[in-house]
């Protein structure tokens, strides 16, 4: 399985289209593109394998695995990437905002069925986040 990551970046933030097979899984928020610098700065486009992780912070997420120069970089719900995010991605409903949405926990949920769903059935599954080509 790959899901296809497509960003549009903004000074302020960052935001997504997340598709499975050419169909809308959910939205994503992040932080800009600031050199890939820990903490600030969302994480180069590429393609990375996901796993199942667990925190007492975040519960069962999602962990993107071999991100160059980072690390613990997960997929998890927020609303605004500024006040919540630390370089992971945040999947929304509906982009409130640049670098902010709504309903991040519902969006996360289907996520997760899906991915989780995959990888029960011993699937690899990645992600290839790319610039959207307006």
């Amino acid at each position: 399985m790959v899901l296809v990551l497509n960003r549009t970046y903004f000074p302020e933030g960052t935001q997504g289209v997340l598709e499975w097979n050419g169909t809308l899984v959910c939205y994503t928020i992040e932080l800009p593109w600031l050199e890939n610098q820990r903490r600030i700065s969302c994480i180069p486009e590429g393609k990375y394998v996901l796993q199942k992780r667990f925190s007492p912070k975040f519960k069962w997420h999602i962990h993107l695995q071999n991100v160059p120069g980072r690390d613990f970089i997960l997929i998890h719900p927020a609303n605004d990437a500024k006040k919540e995010l630390l370089g992971c991605i945040a999947t929304v409903t509906l982009h409130t905002g640049i670098g902010r949405g709504s309903s991040s926990r519902k969006a996360f949920g289907k996520l997760k069925a899906l991915v989780y769903g995959a990888l029960t059935d011993n699937e690899e599954v990645k992600i290839r986040i790319q610039s959207n080509k307006l």
